[in-house]
């Protein structure tokens, strides 16, 4: 069989095209015609003096060349010397081989950096030994890849984004904005399974119920701006002061709770005195004035002080009406329950 002449640009001399087929083979004349298909660069060389017999118009091409200045040379006349020797490598293997070999090249060629799959078959005819080469280039398979990989890593980001902002929509729903602080309903989520938790490992926990006191004339006189930034302020101190296990909530316009996982009434007590403490010296600045404000806590804990939580509640809020009625800025803790005998 022998492979039809390619087009115009890219073609072979129809004689040079015979002789290559008839003395190469049916591999090689397979490659030339896929070769002639794809328009690769394709030449066929004299293995004995490394001089090119044949080479298409894209091989030439390649070289930035004419075709007749290929044909006649070897390849330390036409590419960088650097190339050469991995060229050589290359073809004795091939030759080696006896079949249809494979390698890839890189290196420079007229100042460009260029990257080719070379498929060599190896033959004999009229008493030499010839390869036929065809070269494959890389460059646009590796722009692809490029491009692939850019695309996956951006469609990552978007991912990761939508991730982001799916979470931050969540937390949104379950999160006062004003304070930060956990939504009502989200904390007693919370509560109910700190209960059931501590229930089934026989632990206790504790309740607080705490309530700005009444502002004094000048804060309350700067309105609802001082009013925010006082919420504001007492979100981030307890944000400060509860642990990840813990949660904390902004019940209404002045009152919020806490709930302090695995701690009983006397270590309550302790945490939420100090803070008080920081509450009524935090300095808590608009426009210039310096916002005072302090609280009222009410400290119940289960099971010692409730045995459910409806008690519970109750309990923490019987404990915060007595901080008040002492006049705020108070800690109260509710009545320890005695079971008869």
């Amino acid at each position: 069989m022998i492979a039809a002449p390619l087009e115009a640009d890219r073609s072979l001399a129809v004689a040079d095209v015979a002789i290559a087929a008839s003395v190469l083979g049916l591999q090689a004349q397979a490659l030339q015609t896929l070769a002639q298909q794809q328009g690769w660069p394709m030449a066929v060389k004299c293995a004995d003096d490394g001089r090119y017999l044949v080479a298409n118009g894209a091989f030439a091409a390649l070289l930035g060349r004419a075709t007749d200045e290929v044909v006649g040379r070897s390849d330390a006349e036409l590419f960088e010397p650097a190339a050469v020797p991995a060229l050589r490598a290359a073809e004795q293997s091939a030759q080696a081989q006896g079949g249809v070999f494979t390698s890839d090249h890189r290196f420079e060629h007229r100042g460009e950096r260029r990257e080719f799959s070379v498929l060599r078959v190896p033959g004999t005819g009229a008493g030499r030994a010839l390869l036929l080469s065809v070269w494959q280039d890389q460059q646009p398979l590796r722009q692809r890849e490029q491009q692939l990989a850019q695309a996956l890593a951006q469609l990552e980001q978007l991912q990761k984004a939508h991730e982001q902002l799916r979470r931050e929509s969540g937390e949104q729903g379950l999160r006062d904005q004003a304070s930060g602080l956990n939504t009502r309903a989200h904390f007693d989520d919370q509560m109910r399974r700190e209960l059931d938790l501590s229930v089934r490992e026989h632990r206790e926990f504790a309740l607080v119920y705490m309530v700005l006191d009444p502002a004094s004339p000048r804060v309350a006189a700067l309105g609802e701006r001082a009013h925010a930034c006082i919420c504001e302020a007492m979100g981030r101190l307890l944000r400060g002061n509860t642990r990840a296990m813990d949660a904390s909530c902004r019940l209404d316009d002045r009152h919020f709770a806490v709930l302090l996982s695995g701690v009983g009434l006397a270590t309550a007590h302790s945490r939420m005195e100090g803070l008080r403490r920081q509450c009524a010296t935090q300095i808590v600045m608009l426009d210039g004035e310096r916002l005072e404000f302090t609280v009222s806590m009410g400290v119940a804990s289960f099971p010692h002080t409730a045995h459910g939580q409806d008690e519970l509640v109750a309990a923490c809020q019987a404990a915060l009406s007595e901080a008040r009625r002492r006049g705020g800025n108070t800690v109260a803790l509710a009545s320890i329950r005695f079971e008869s005998s």
